[in-house]
């Protein structure tokens, strides 16, 4: 089939869906691959490259439309692309099938297939179609940069001849995809870093991105993020009321704010209101990137960038991918790719619309002259994580009583053990015949054992190491029970004897060497 990628009509994107190296990929699959003409080269890929990958660049949108079989897209498409759409056609592209409930009608009607990228679930097979989170990745860290460009400071802080410079403190609100990734820029900035979500299973990946997770003396179950696919759910009043009294605590204090808070086909909540704004910092920031649907913040504005009274910058900017719009694309032109892959599973250019396939159902909005959304629940859930069992903490009582315990335990274990030792060496000493140098020597090994024993097993772990080089290098004392021996008459035992000084004399070097380099780990050179 003919997979085609039109020019974007959305005025100010710059993104395309088909990229030269995701057309090779496409090529392989058994598809024909046709573009518009300049449709990539605002996002930095030229007719030249296209052609070179194999491509068919026709000149104008409608000889695309009637030629593909498949159009790749990535805005909706507007009143004048919708016509052009036919039956048996098929389209990928983001396709709100909420807020353009009347386009998908209409895609249905006459017969076409609509996959809507943002409906792709969120399950573990399909991450790398997930277009949602490929885009939020860009937003993220593009937030950071935009912030970075209107704020007056730099993020690191300094201390210079010219005097010390402060980091910039930077609350970052919603830790999905989009928040971690601004999170992470944050950081590798400099900046000190803080954090905010009502899902608890955050907080660890936030920590381990090195910022601050920000927590409410609130008492609430929250809802595991995986079980909504990957999507905070809606917080109670009361817990909105403390997230709120709690940011305007923070307010006064905070450099740059970053938004990220957004529940799909809900309006964004609002959690940075206007008297939070007004007790900010002049030259402090605030990036919206849920302005698209209202905005995080009391006053933001879609698409602009206003300054307040006091002072703060708020960006209500809703194009950070095209910003970023030869990364974006190469991005989202693989998650398109990967469907394909699903979609073409005989690699022999022949399309399987399976829809009892979890990832194609649910991103089919319209199929076979019928509108399919809203899908089903995929079969495939996302597991939740398992709450953490509370870890009671006990008091000086029960913290003494159990260490009794083990003590007792272990004494117990100890003269067992001894009581049995005992016992062995008395059952072998009443053997008739026994010699009496051989119970010497074997009390001696008995009690060697015993000793080498308590040593090890007595030692902290974080020990054994360098102690088992060291107990390695003493216990090569058989080295003189081999020097001994070396003078016998015996040519076997001379051999044996020779090879156990040999051996013996590896094991003490090597020991003390070792030793010696782990000691030099811990010094300052």
């Amino acid at each position: 089939m003919k997979i085609g990628t039109p020019k974007e009509l959305f005025e100010g994107e710059n993104r395309v869906a088909m990229t030269p190296a995701s057309a090779l990929e496409l090529q392989k699959l058994g598809h024909e691959c046709i573009i518009e003409t300049k449709a990539g080269v605002p996002a930095g890929f030229s007719d030249k490259d296209y052609k070179d990958a194999g491509v068919e660049v026709v000149k104008t949108a409608a000889a695309l439309w009637k030629a593909a079989d498949i159009v790749a897209k990535v805005r909706v498409p507007d009143e004048t692309e919708m016509k052009r759409l036919r039956d048996g056609q098929t389209l990928i592209s983001f396709f709100s099938p909420v807020a353009d409930e009347a386009k998908m009608q209409a895609a249905a009607k006459k017969g076409a297939t609509v996959i809507a990228m943002e409906m792709i679930p969120r399950i573990s097979r399909a991450q790398k179609m997930d277009a949602l989170s490929s885009m939020a990745n860009i937003a993220g860290y593009r937030a950071v940069i935009e912030a970075g460009n209107n704020f007056g400071r730099f993020f690191t802080g300094q201390i210079t001849a010219a005097g010390k410079v402060p980091p910039a403190k930077v609350l970052v609100v919603g830790a999905g995809v989009a928040g971690l990734a601004a999170i992470g820029t944050s950081t590798s900035l400099g900046a000190i870093t803080y954090a905010f979500d009502v899902r608890p299973e955050v907080a660890e990946q936030v920590e381990s991105m090195g910022a601050e997770f920000v927590y409410l003396d609130f008492e609430e179950e929250q809802q595991d993020g995986s079980a909504s696919g990957g999507y905070a759910s809606v917080s109670s009043p009361e817990f909105a009321a403390a997230q709120l009294a709690k940011f305007r605590e923070l307010a006064p204090d905070i450099d740059i704010v970053i938004t990220t808070a957004l529940i799909p086909n809900r309006e964004a909540p609002e959690l940075w209101t206007e008297d939070m704004v007004k007790s900010m910092k002049p030259g402090s920031v605030i990036v919206d990137l849920a302005a698209e649907k209202g905005g995080n913040c009391k006053l933001t504005v879609k698409d602009e960038k206003i300054v307040t009274d006091n002072g703060v910058t708020i960006i209500g900017y809703t194009d950070f991918p095209s910003r970023m719009a030869t990364q974006a694309s190469t991005l989202y032109a693989t998650n398109i790719r990967h469907l394909m892959t699903d979609l073409t599973p005989e690699k022999d250019g022949v399309v399987n619309h399976n829809m009892e396939d979890d990832v194609i159902r649910g991103a089919t909005i319209a199929h076979a002259n019928d509108v399919t959304f809203p899908p089903p629940p995929p079969k495939v859930q996302a597991i939740a994580a398992k709450p953490k069992a509370e870890v009671k903490e006990m008091t000086p009582e029960e913290k003494r009583a159990a260490e009794t315990a083990a003590f007792k335990a272990q004494t117990k274990t100890q003269f067992t053990l001894l009581a049995v030792g005992a016992a062995v060496v008395l059952g072998i000493g009443l053997i008739p015949g026994m010699p009496a140098s051989f119970m010497q020597h074997f009390i001696v090994f008995v009690l060697s054992v015993f000793i080498g024993f308590q040593v090890i097993w007595n030692v902290a772990h974080s020990l054994h190491t360098p102690l088992m080089a060291v107990t390695n290098a003493i216990s090569s004392i058989i080295i003189l029970g081999a020097l001994i021996q070396i003078g016998s008459t015996g040519w076997l035992i001379t051999i044996l004897a020779a090879l156990g000084i040999f051996m013996a004399a590896v094991n003490i070097f090597g020991g003390f060497l070792v030793t010696r380099r782990m000691l030099a780990m811990f010094q300052k050179s």
